[in-house]
């Protein structure tokens, strides 16, 4: 959904017309489009690509998932691997001369990342119009895994922008929390890595810079959580007939691992959940490694 949106404006702008052009006129544009992925964006992206018949030029970090690589190929695009991590991937995206949509951002380029976030306040409509269809009670508690945080910022937009007072929790790996490291600092700051977690989305050493106010301004706590968490947040779901990858698991993992005796007394204060307290976990991703998937839930 973000990645949809930004590629869509980021093509109207390259060729100068306006908002409300139909996606298929913009068909064979020429122009290549890139960007860095640890996989769901940049598959994202493809995906538009293939869509208007545009050349896409991906790039992965070292260590990437073969079957994250494959699906990105499937679509069309080329995907080449840089020796480094997500964020060398960013640097060499951004070197191409291509028609870069990140969903991140660096000092002179935040158009595109904005675009992204606009594009994910989609979530939030349909949230918003199956709640009430459903006749169903609106969320308590929101847990959002964090990667750059552009997930983050739309969440925090569509929330705090309402007055709403929903309380927001981010979830990021213990070895790639860049988001809460920065907010215990008071100020983006990286992490080093490496950043071995299979939460491969969420592997980032650095908030992307314009995330970072929503997200440090708009939420309530974070949570880092181990690789244990994400795979039983992936077979508690998988049990509801949810099939959701590691990323995507990681809301419900941070949620079980709290809620089900392991956390701390500041932790389950800091999530904010008790008898009757509705929570909505945001799921970003399906099976995205098969073999993974399987192993972690039917092995």
């Amino acid at each position: 959904l973000g990645a949809s949106w930004a590629t869509y404006r980021a093509l109207l702008d390259h060729v100068g017309k306006p908002v409300g052009t139909p996606l298929d006129d913009l068909a064979g544009t020429d122009v290549t489009l890139t960007t860095a992925t640890d996989g769901n964006h940049g598959r994202a992206v493809a995906h538009v690509a293939a869509h208007l018949d545009i050349p896409c030029h991906i790039f992965v970090p070292a260590g990437l998932a073969q079957a994250r690589i494959d699906a990105i190929v499937a679509e069309g695009a080329t995907c080449d691997v840089v020796d480094g991590t997500y964020e060398d991937a960013v640097a060499t995206a951004a070197a191409t001369g291509h028609l870069v949509v990140s969903d991140t951002s660096w000092p002179g380029y935040d158009t595109v990342p904005r675009w992204v976030v606009e594009g994910y306040a989609t979530i939030f409509d349909e949230v918003d119009e199956q709640v009430e269809a459903g006749g169903l009670p609106a969320p308590d508690v929101v847990l959002v895994p964090l990667g750059v945080g552009a997930l983050g910022a739309a969440t925090a937009q569509w929330f705090r922008s309402r007055g709403l007072a929903t309380r927001l929790v981010g979830v990021e790996p213990e070895t790639a929390d860049c988001l809460l490291a920065s907010v215990a600092a008071g100020e983006p700051v990286e992490v080093p890595g490496p950043h071995p977690s299979i939460m491969a989305g969420l592997n980032c050493r650095r908030p992307s810079d314009i995330a970072w106010p929503w997200v440090a301004g708009g939420f309530d706590a974070f949570l880092a959580i181990d690789d244990d968490a994400a795979r039983e947040g992936m077979r508690a779901l998988a049990a509801d007939g949810i099939v959701s990858g590691e990323t995507g698991a990681a809301g419900a993992g941070a949620l079980l691992a709290v809620t089900g005796g392991s956390g701390d007394a500041a932790s389950v204060e800091s999530l904010g959940v008790g008898p009757g307290t509705t929570v909505l976990l945001l799921s970003t991703e399906g099976a995205t490694d098969p073999e993974a998937y399987e192993a972690v839930v039917h092995g």
